[in-house]
């Protein structure tokens, strides 16, 4: 099976057009090589896929017939993600709030009359 066709049928892309253009791009590995979308998949292949910035890494069990449902992914590929690639995400998630508030972006007219305000009281 193909390895766009692949990562569609175990749900990591929602289209298989997605998966296709994530192989162009560089975004997925097979056994440390970047591979192109029509490479072939066969059974304890070692993938990276780096969707979000999470490189999720997966063992091929076994090749489906076609697309399977969420429940029975697990039977097809075993997922050795490490738990520091979530943290990670999780960190970055993090420091972009304590970064910025969000809401707090540009002045709004009445914040704008207020620092106007306490500028001309000031001189």
């Amino acid at each position: 099976m193909r390895i766009d066709k692949y990562l569609w049928s175990t749900r990591y892309f929602k289209t298989r057009n997605i998966g296709s253009v994530a192989c162009k791009k560089g975004h997925v590995k097979i056994n440390g090589q970047v591979v192109k979308p029509s490479r072939e998949v066969y059974p304890m292949d070692k993938i990276i896929v780096r969707k979000n910035q999470i490189n999720y890494e997966l063992t091929v069990l076994d090749i489906p017939e076609n697309r399977v449902g969420a429940k029975l992914v697990d039977i097809y590929r075993k997922d050795t993600t490490p738990k520091e690639a979530f943290e990670h995400n999780e960190l970055l998630r993090y420091s972009k709030n304590y970064y910025r508030k969000k809401g707090t972006g540009r002045p709004t007219k009445k914040d704008r009359r207020d620092i106007d305000d306490y500028t001309d009281e000031s001189e």
